[in-house]
């Protein structure tokens, strides 16, 4: 790509030999396509099938929002909602140039230029011309902005000629709009660079001044842009960056010596080329989470998100995310995974256990270029909260008591329980229950205050003479249902009943009455 683009532009309406430009007259809506010729700007010399290049911006000035395209190129299609894409794989060399069109409600067939541009390529051939040419260039500086002579050895630049009515050419507010120019964003330079060149065909008769002005040139930033009152040659002095600025739209004046407009003003647009020069940025630096220790695979447990100020919709901000690390890598490397597109962070194994490895820390890289670019990190900690996943265990699986027959409330036995989940949480406090041994009920069971000590009493007196020994089967489980399938801790107790003596009446010689215990 040479260094400069020579524009030559008539301000007037000019009449050639075989048509004229017609000066329409202003309309609210003219139906065709954003602009007069699209520029879509690629980092990648080789494109792939389904590459999303941009939005053609189509409209019939009607509602609807979809129609029917034609690409000259089959390489390249429009959908039906105005999004070019590559239809089979293609090497870019520069660039590629080819007409789509569409048709408006009226079944007339609108087309326009679009060139696919392999920037790339244009900054590598640039910094080329400027090494060749810059031993013989006479670059345009502030102190001699007025100068109208140009060096002759300034490398020649393509010819845009102003189409004329028959091309499809639009009017915007009664002034011409001509394809708008770009230039790549943080170019090295040397500055002032030429961009372009209007021309008046008045200049060939009268002394002709030009000037511009807009954005850029008489507005904040004032003097980034500036026009060879002369020439009409048209220079950047510093380098632009995309992301502060994507597009300068000046107007472009022609005037004759004695303060005469030769012409009606122009418009130009430029637009700034983007390049890879902002890495993602996460949200946050660290991002704070928690995972139950039984969440199954596919548990959704956080989301991260990170942001690229890059063009959006291009490779340069198209961002996938990845887990760099996890510490600690047990069980296994591989417990978390993370959707490269969303940035979803899921459970990916089974082996979460907080009792062995409360806390993980997830290092997560995000990458534009589809993953291939720039680079950030953020930090992910994921606190692994208790699940009911360990069952309570009896300290010993048989015990035995001995209880006297006929005592209501009496304190059998005390059985303690261990549990491997957080101390004095629902999943760790006991639940005791007689499952077995006592059809008459004769017997409750009781968790004490500490929740892990549970104690048998009676309900009933004993009978010694029924039945001198009661095996219950007691079962301990959680306040909370398990987590996960374990079995249920039993034990074992065996109640003996005590014989009670019967009391004996006794009369004495004085007349009194005794009652006596007999000890067995």
């Amino acid at each position: 790509m040479e260094t400069a683009w020579f524009v030559v532009l008539s301000l007037l309406i000019i009449f050639f030999q075989d048509s004229a430009l017609v000066v329409a007259e202003e309309s609210t809506c003219v139906p065709g396509f954003k602009s007069d010729i699209l520029i879509f700007p690629v980092s990648r010399q080789h494109l792939k099938r389904s590459m999303r290049l941009g939005d053609v911006g189509f409209s019939d000035c009607t509602d609807r929002t979809r129609f029917v395209f034609n690409s000259e190129d089959s390489h390249f299609a429009v959908q039906t909602d105005g999004i070019l894409k590559v239809n089979r794989p293609v090497d870019i060399r520069g660039y590629v140039e080819f007409l789509i069109s569409s048709w408006d409600s009226k079944g007339r067939k609108i087309s326009v230029p679009v060139r696919v541009l392999y920037y790339r390529q244009n900054i590598e051939n640039h910094r080329q011309n400027v090494a060749h040419d810059h031993n013989h260039q006479q670059h345009l500086t502030e102190a001699d902005s007025g100068d109208n002579t140009e060096s002759a050895t300034e490398p020649q630049v393509p010819t845009w000629e102003l189409p004329t009515s028959g091309g499809g050419l639009r009017r915007r507010k009664r002034d011409f709009v001509i394809p708008p120019l770009s230039l790549v964003e943080n170019d090295r330079g040397p500055y002032p660079k030429k961009v372009a060149q209007i021309r008046s065909s008045e200049d060939e008769t009268k002394k002709i001044y030009y000037s511009i002005t807009g954005p850029g040139a008489d507005q904040a930033p004032i003097g980034l842009f500036i026009m060879d009152r002369d020439s009409g040659s048209l220079y950047v002095r510093d380098s632009l960056d995309r992301e502060e600025q994507d597009r300068y739209t000046f107007v472009a004046h022609a005037v004759a010596d004695g303060s005469v407009n030769v012409e009606e003003p122009m418009e130009i647009v430029l637009t700034v080329i983007d390049l890879n020069d902002n890495k993602p940025i996460f949200t946050q630096d660290t991002y704070q989470g928690e995972v139950a220790e039984a969440s199954p695979k596919g548990f959704e447990v956080i989301t991260v998100v990170a942001t690229d100020l890059d063009q959006p919709g291009s490779d340069n901000s198209d961002i996938r995310y990845r887990i760099r690390s996890q510490k600690p890598q047990l069980p296994s490397n591989f417990l978390f995974d993370i959707n490269p597109v969303s940035g979803v962070i899921r459970v990916n194994a089974d082996g979460l256990d907080r009792e062995k490895y409360p806390t993980y820390t997830l290092v997560i890289q995000a990458s534009d270029m589809a993953g291939e670019g720039l680079t950030g990190q953020a930090t992910v900690v994921l606190n692994v909260t208790d699940s009911n996943d360990n069952a309570p265990a009896f300290t010993h699986s048989f015990y035995e008591a001995t209880v006297a027959e006929n005592e209501v409330n009496a304190e059998v036995i005390t059985m303690s329980v261990t549990d491997g989940d957080e101390p004095h949480c629902l999943a760790w406090n006991a639940k005791f229950t007689i499952i077995d041994g006592d059809p008459g009920g004769l017997f409750t069971v009781k968790t004490g205050i500490n929740k892990t000590e549970g104690t048998i009493f009676t309900v009933k007196g004993l009978d010694f003479e029924k039945s001198r020994q009661h095996t219950l089967l007691v079962a301990v489980e959680n306040e909370i249902p398990f987590a996960i399938p374990l079995p249920t801790a039993t034990a074992t107790v065996n109640v003996h009943v005590s014989k009670t003596p019967d009391p004996v009446q006794c009369t004495c010689k004085n007349g009194m009455t005794l009652l006596l215990t007999m000890k067995t």
